[in-house]
């Protein structure tokens, strides 16, 4: 979930435009690591020897590698590393956004030291994310936004991005948690969680982005906003709650109780002051999360 967490760095530090990141988070799919980039992440490498080498490919029939052993910017053993390496996904999402242009090596290198830095990552090994990392990542998060949050909604967030990636996509990006006392809604579905610990949940969208929603969710194509794209977007958050329902008891011993979800019939909806709204971009357009933990 790096990749997830460096756009929304990206667009705080206005790095880059949301256009820019939607373009950048739909390509990722097809865009591999280049060597420079991986070469800089390790710090085999500086920007400005990733641009010759880039700038020589121009001149030269060889290949990256090559051209850093050459010039003696990499050695054989670096080398045999990077191609052998995994890598975070947020490199990918910075390595999409150098090929459209929307940031320099130069850039995208300085950017990437702050963010590792904001999130102690530099200890990032080759086999990936870490369950620790990430819940440290959604900390850093929320407190950026001065928004503090509780082991419980800590634990909350982290369950909700997880079940974005896994049943929607993980070509998105939340923008920061915004405080707020009312909201207009488009379509938005509400679940209530009740008992020793109380949490009101909501998700919200227009019709279009529901469909698209819904389509990824069932994995079917739905081409208009009816009963099956309502029900789609209702069980997503029932089933998400129900997740968690189950931690909670299994790792606290504490029984909630889940009421039915239901759409919220108001236009405009009245909140507690402990609520926030997450907007979250995907390339079909952004959902919100509204909670009140």
């Amino acid at each position: 979930m790096y990749a997830q967490f460096f756009g929304s760095f990206l667009l705080s530090r206005k790095a880059v435009s949301a256009e820019q990141l939607t373009e950048a988070i739909s390509r990722m799919s097809d865009t591999h690591i280049k060597l420079g980039t991986l070469a800089m992440h390790k710090g085999y490498m500086t920007a400005s020897e990733v641009d010759e080498v880039c700038f020589l490919q121009t001149r030269e029939d060889k290949r990256f590698g090559e051209i850093a052993l050459e010039r003696n910017y990499l050695f054989d053993d670096q080398l045999d590393d990077l191609l052998k390496s995994q890598n975070p996904d947020y490199l990918l999402l910075g390595q999409c956004l150098v090929d459209m242009n929307a940031l320099s090596y130069e850039d995208l290198e300085s950017l990437m030291v702050e963010y590792q830095d904001e999130n102690s990552l530099d200890d990032i090994s080759a086999s990936g994310e870490s369950p620790e990392k990430t819940t440290d990542i959604i900390e850093h998060y929320f407190k950026i936004a001065e928004k503090p949050i509780t082991e419980h909604g800590l634990m909350y967030m982290k369950l909700i991005f997880n079940n974005l990636v896994r049943f929607i996509g993980e070509d998105f990006t939340p923008l920061s948690p915004i405080q707020c006392t009312d909201y207009t809604t488009n379509y938005c579905v509400t679940q209530e969680i009740t008992g020793p610990l109380n949490i009101t949940s909501r998700i919200d969208m227009t019709p279009e982005v529901a469909i698209s929603f819904a389509s990824r969710y069932a994995k079917m194509d739905f081409n208009v906003f009816d009963e099956y794209v309502k029900a789609s977007l209702e069980d997503f958050l029932n089933l998400h709650n129900g997740i968690f329902l189950v931690n909670m008891s299994n790792t606290y011993s504490t029984e909630l109780t889940l009421n039915p979800p239901h759409h919220e019939e108001a236009d405009l909806l009245a909140l507690t002051d402990d609520s926030f709204v997450i907007p979250v971009i995907y390339p079909f357009g952004s959902i919100y999360l509204l909670l009140t933990i």
